[in-house]
């Protein structure tokens, strides 16, 4: 695995997401009543970062066309999206956020 920190705890509350870059990579890191999650942070129907969007209940709203997507499992809900998001596997280590990309 190539976990690599992309964040500290404090740097998000519960309900925001920030975007990282890791290489040529945008992700998208979001924190939920119940950890941390990370996904592509670019739709899947449209170029658009999601980061921008509306984060709410544990789903994304793109800010393009209003797709929905689960932040947990990536998967696309509702909207012009068909296709999921790819999700990292994300963890806490001390103060850290850490992510497996």
């Amino acid at each position: 695995m190539a976990w690599q920190r992309v964040g500290s705890v404090g740097d998000l509350s519960e309900g925001e997401m920030m975007e990282v870059e890791i290489g040529d990579q945008s992700i998208a890191i979001y924190r939920l009543d119940d950890g941390f999650f990370a996904t592509d942070n670019i739709c899947t129907h449209a170029f658009a970062k999601l980061t921008e969007g509306v984060l709410d209940d544990g789903c994304v709203e793109c800010p393009l066309h209003a797709g929905i997507f689960d932040v947990r499992s990536g998967e696309a809900l509702d909207g012009p999206v068909e296709d999921d998001l790819k999700v990292f596997p994300t963890k806490v280590e001390g103060d850290d956020i850490l992510i497996d990309a």
